[in-house]
C-alpha cells in the first residue's frame, strides 16, 4: 500500500513526500467522496506524486466500501485513464 493516509482532520488525502505534503481535499455526501482539489508543491511536478496520491485515496476510499465523484480535473483524467477504478465511481 503506498504511503497516502486520510487525514480526517482536514479532510484530506496526504501523501508525505521528504519536506513536504502533495494532498487532495475532500468532502463526504453520504457513502461519497468528493475530491474537490489535488495539490503537489511545484517542485515536485512532473514526478508522477499526484497519480501516487489518487491512486492511494481510491484504495483508501474503495477499502471503505465507499464511492468517488471527480470534483477535480485531475482526478476525472485519472479516473479516464485507469478503467479498473470504474467501480468506484459514483
Amino acid at each position: 500500500m503506498s504511503g497516502v493516509l486520510d487525514n480526517k482532520a482536514l479532510n484530506r488525502f496526504e501523501l508525505d513526500v521528504g519536506e513536504t505534503v502533495a494532498f487532495a481535499n475532500y468532502r463526504r455526501a453520504g457513502d461519497r467522496v468528493i475530491i474537490t482539489h489535488t495539490e503537489t508543491p511545484p517542485a515536485l511536478r512532473g514526478r508522477g506524486i499526484a497519480s501516487e496520491l489518487v491512486k492511494g485515496a481510491l484504495a483508501l476510499i474503495r477499502a471503505d466500501g465507499l464511492k468517488v465523484v471527480a470534483g477535480c480535473s485531475f482526478v476525472v483524467d485519472y479516473l479516464r485513464r485507469h478503467e479498473e477504478y470504474a467501480d468506484l465511481v459514483g
